[in-house]
């Protein structure tokens, strides 16, 4: 593995354990080139995933990327890490068993909404409202109505 300080190749593992459940293999590591300490997780791929863009781009599926955007919806949330790499962890479970290599990003999309809709309706919103590409607070409102239908009911009884 190569040190992220130094370019060294000839890196040490000083540490291994599980992690995220039993999903991937935490790595503690060491370049005695620089002196440099690092960790690296090592996790199965099933296959190899291509996001099929809405403009019909092709991109390789990109798991950091995917956990930047859910760590952003989630940012301040009460919601564990742990958690959050379970959530992660399932959804990449779940594209890569879908049985086909290439994936729309709206699929990608709807079962992020759908996993982060059953953690927490907060970062739900926030993650709906970049990608459903909300414009005005208008919005925000339409979408917020639509997950409690029955708070129409109340208003007109």
């Amino acid at each position: 593995m190569r040190c992220p300080f130094c370019g060294n190749v000839d890196t040490q593992v000083k540490d291994s354990r599980p992690a995220e459940d039993h999903v991937a293999i935490r790595r503690r590591r060491f370049c005695p080139a620089c002196g440099g300490r690092f960790t690296t997780y090592e996790r199965v791929q099933l296959r190899d995933l291509v996001v099929i863009k809405t403009n019909g781009r092709r991109e390789d599926f990109d798991r950091p990327k995917l956990e930047r955007s859910i760590r952003i919806a989630l940012q301040k949330r009460p919601v564990e890490p742990e958690r959050i790499d379970q959530m992660i962890s399932g959804i990449v479970r779940r594209l890569e068993s879908m049985g086909e290599t290439d994936i729309p990003s709206g699929t990608i999309g709807e079962i992020v909404m759908e996993s982060l809709a059953r953690i927490d309706t907060v970062a739900y919103v926030r993650f709906a409202s970049v990608y459903k590409n909300f414009q005005a607070a208008d919005d925000f409102d339409k979408f917020v109505s639509e997950l409690r239908p029955d708070s129409k009911d109340e208003e007109e009884a």
